[in-house]
């Protein structure tokens, strides 16, 4: 569910483009500073979970793995894959 929803939410920005799962968001060049807050916040808003600033780290939003296992520590739920 984390997955699918995070690619909704990619691809509403980056129409011509389908990331993989490990594929790095910020490497590829596509994130600017306001995409950035506009995923926290859609994390925040679809997982009800917050964002703390110490969890203000590149890692835990570079990929769509990298999202999914964030939000499953969060919640404490284990990653299925």
């Amino acid at each position: 569910m984390v997955k699918a929803t995070v690619k909704v939410f990619l691809s509403g920005f980056f129409k011509d483009h389908d990331f993989a799962d490990d594929e790095d968001i910020f490497a590829s060049g596509y994130a600017n500073s306001l995409f950035v807050m506009q995923l926290i916040a859609m994390v925040e808003k679809e997982f009800l979970i917050t964002v703390e600033d110490e969890d203000l780290d590149f890692d835990n939003f570079r990929s769509v793995d990298a999202i999914e296992c964030f939000v499953a520590s969060k919640n404490a739920v284990p990653v299925t894959t």
